[in-house]
Formats: structure tokens, sequence, C-alpha cells
């Protein structure tokens, strides 16, 4: 499974795209032109399983799809702090909730394999006939709409245990381009966001698979020019 995400990004001051395609044990990082289904197909091909609801992950037909739990969920922290009374929000935020503990339950053999199959399809049989109650509240409806887009994608987790909930592995590959972005601001030329991505991909990689660095790169660097900087 690729967990991908991406950020801002600006090269020669034009602004641009860096992208951060996640799996346990590597990341790649990519800086383009855009945030769409051509950039994403770019890196993963066309049939990898992965996603945050983004749109262009849509197109990945056939991959398997697991729409970010932890999104969905911000979303309806949102919607039920702007609108108290939209309460069709906060069933969803519960049953996502629930569908989060059950799994950590599954993980831990606390919960047999029968006794998942039934829970997951009372969680699924909820959230489908909450979704089946239009909300009165205009701001809710598009998210609404969202959720039956994407009804397959929220449930792939509870069905695979290999597959993730969220995309964290992926937001949490970005944060350091944030920072580096806070304080540079991006890179001056298309030469250097090559090497910007290049290198962030190798130290990301390296610390994922508990391997040095320093070591990692120097012997990445060809024998010629070792000799020739020695």
């Amino acid at each position: 499974m690729v967990t991908p995400d991406d950020t801002g990004w600006r090269v020669a001051g034009q602004w641009q795209w860096l992208w951060a395609f996640a799996t346990p044990t590597t990341t790649v990082y990519r800086i383009q032109p855009g945030r769409g289904v051509a950039e994403a197909a770019a890196v993963l091909g066309v049939d990898v399983a992965g996603g945050d609801g983004w749109v262009p992950y849509r197109r990945f037909v056939h991959a398997a799809h697991q729409t970010c739990l932890a999104h969905l969920l911000r979303r309806c922290r949102h919607f039920a702090e702007d609108h108290p009374r939209a309460t069709g929000v906060r069933e969803v935020q519960r049953l996502l909730q629930q569908a989060l503990a059950v799994r950590d339950r599954a993980h831990t053999d606390a919960l047999s394999p029968h006794g998942l199959a039934v829970v997951r399809g009372q969680l699924i049989a909820r959230l489908a006939a909450c979704l089946g109650r239009p909300s009165r509240v205009p701001d809710v409806r598009p998210f609404h709409r969202h959720l039956l887009r994407e009804f397959d994608a929220i449930w792939s987790f509870p069905f695979d245990p290999t597959i993730e909930a969220t995309n964290w592995r992926a937001e949490h590959a970005i944060r350091p381009a944030v920072v580096t972005r806070t304080v540079c601001g991006g890179n001056r030329s298309w030469r250097g966001a090559d090497t910007q991505q290049i290198l962030a991909s190798v130290l990301r990689t390296a610390q994922q698979r508990q391997r040095n660095p320093h070591l990692v790169l120097r012997f990445s660097t060809p024998a010629r020019r070792r000799s020739r900087r020695s």
C-alpha cells in the first residue's frame, strides 16, 4: 500500500506541488507542477492502493482505495462546531470512531473474525442509513455527497488489515518538507528541486530502514567522484 499526500512548493518563484508517496519502508518525494491524476500516476503507476479522498485517486480504477478517516473526522468536528443542530454529522463521527475502535480490537485479537464481520456489517448499514437521510443544513450537504461517493473506500480497512485507515504515514513524511519550505521558501531552480527531491527521498527512506544516512549517501556516490574529492 502506498499513501500519498502533497503540499504547495515554489520553484524559481513559481507555484508547484511537492508530493510524498510513503510505504512502511520507502518514501519518494516528487516536485511537480500539478496535483492531478497525471502527477500521481507518474510515480504510482495505475495499480496501487492508497488515497485520502482526493478526486484524482478515483481515476485509479484497478486499485483498492481507502479514504482517510482522519480527514473525515476532522471535517465532522468542524461541521459540528459550526452547525450544532446537524445531528447527522455527529452520527457519522460516532460511526467512524467506532470503526477505528473495532479495528484496534481486531488488531489485538480481542475480536474474532466472525465478531469483526458482524460489527463491520452493522457499522456499514448504520452509515448507509444515516446518509440516506439528507441533511437539512445546506453547508453539510456537499459533505454528505462526498461520503456517498467515497462510501466503499471508507470501509476498505475493516476488510483488509494491511490497509491503513488514515494517510498518517504520508502526512508525517510531508512535515519535514513543510519545515524546509518555512525556512527557505522552496527551490531557486529546477536543478535544485531535482536535488531536493532525491536527497529528501534517500534520507527519509534511510530513516525508515534504520540505516545511517551518512553511510547511505557515501556509498551512493560514484567511486570516481569520491576519489576525485579525496
